[in-house]
């Protein structure tokens, strides 16, 4: 008889943590950034589900981080080395504003201390290993880089902690100059041709107008410009909520001409610009008192939660599909 080797194969939910990418953070990102839009919208209790689930994709998420870097620090250093690795800060800021939204400032407060630890090292090791002609992912430097500020002005405002406010303005000014080294980087054909992450070109965009509107609450509420510095914030509120749009045009379009209907993890990043781009209309409204810009604000957040919808069934077919092919293994 010829002998089998035996093989013991780890139980399901332990070999898809085992596959989790680093791209999966930005589902953190996007179920967190809808559940702040439907907070400012008045929708609570979808709020405060979103909420919880971010929470629990983040655990997740933080302990397969360290997992990895105790047991498989090969493997991480090499996944650290790659843009979607920033998605560990975006993702920690985009839940730190919903628990400062939340009340309970403690929390937030601690997240961006651990966000901003975590920043600059992984910021160095993915600009270290830029090349050419990259995808959408390549401006998440910019995303978690206003990740900071606008969960700095947020707890700046909530606190009246003044020199937040001061440290957030600088790293927000930052945040503009790698998006634009990022454009440099970036490769045009991913319009047509991405998997989902292209639409961090657009995203990256709006969450720097949320931070520009949250750097303009911020010191409204705690007397921390003046006219000056108040103008100009409020000027770039408009200007990159007007390229976001236009952004979000351009590549919803090419979603018609090329539609892309198979599921990848990438589609989270679809969804957080979609989602951003909500919030950031609907606090740029706020923030420059221009009112008609929140209907436009809530019908792009319906529109991000539908997004949303369609990527979570896609996870969960992706995920029952390979508890299937697990099942029909060997044994």
């Amino acid at each position: 008889m010829q002998h089998r080797p035996d093989v013991t194969p780890r139980p399901l939910p332990a070999a898809l943590w085992a596959q989790l990418p680093p791209a999966a953070g930005a589902a953190v990102m996007a179920t967190g950034i809808v559940s702040v839009g439907f907070h400012l919208i008045g929708q609570d209790v979808l709020s405060a589900i979103l909420f919880v689930l971010a929470a629990a994709l983040w655990v997740l998420l933080a302990a397969d981080f360290v997992l990895r870097l105790v047991r498989e620090r090969s493997r991480w250093e090499h996944e650290a080395d790659t843009p979607p690795a920033l998605t560990a800060v975006a993702a920690t800021c985009v839940l730190g504003t919903r628990c400062s939204l939340a009340g309970w400032q403690w929390l937030a407060e601690a997240l961006l201390v651990l966000a901003v630890v975590v920043w600059p090292g992984l910021l160095f090791v993915v600009v270290r290993h830029w090349k050419p002609k990259m995808p959408g992912a390549v401006f998440l430097v910019c995303v978690a880089t206003q990740g900071l500020v606008v969960l700095g002005a947020t707890l700046s405002a909530a606190l009246r902690v003044h020199w937040l406010g001061y440290a957030a303005v600088v790293v927000f000014w930052f945040g503009l100059v790698l998006y634009v080294v990022a454009f440099t980087r970036f490769d045009p054909r991913q319009v047509c041709a991405g998997a989902g992450d292209h639409w961090v070109a657009g995203g990256a965009l709006a969450i720097s107008a949320l931070a520009a509107a949250k750097l303009v609450l911020a010191g409204r509420a705690g007397d921390l410009w003046n006219s000056d510095v108040t103008g100009v914030l409020r000027d770039m509120c408009g200007v990159l909520l007007a390229l976001d749009v236009a952004w979000y045009v351009v590549l919803a379009v090419a979603e018609v001409l090329e539609p892309r209907f198979t599921y990848d993890v990438r589609r989270w990043s679809t969804v957080f610009p979609m989602g951003m781009t909500a919030v950031a209309a609907l606090s740029v409204a706020t923030a420059v008192e221009t009112s008609w810009l929140k209907g436009p604000g809530q019908v792009l957040l319906w529109i991000a939660f539908a997004a949303w919808v369609l990527v979570a069934v896609g996870a969960a077919g992706s995920v029952r599909s390979a508890g299937s092919l697990r099942s029909t293994g060997p044994r």
